[in-house]
């Protein structure tokens, strides 16, 4: 897992060949991070998506919840 902790979040970009599979991907992720009620910060621009993981009822802090769906979403990029 190559993500980077920075700012009490843990962060990544991803890049795919087009906006449809970029998009893809987010849906994926929107139902993974819905079931774990567990919700990205993220951004999207073209085929470019942007994540910030945080735990919010934790005081806005990196915890196992965040490294769990951080697992989770790797799996989806593959």
């Amino acid at each position: 897992m190559n993500w980077i902790e920075k700012d009490n979040k843990l962060v990544k970009d991803f890049q795919f060949e087009n906006f449809i599979e970029a998009f893809a991907f987010m849906k994926k992720v929107a139902f993974a991070a819905e079931k774990m009620n567990h919700h990205p910060e993220w951004t999207n621009v073209y085929n470019k998506v942007f994540i910030k993981l945080s735990t919010h009822d934790a005081g806005n802090i990196v915890t196992d919840l965040d490294r769990e769906l951080a697992a989770k979403i790797d799996k989806f990029a593959s």
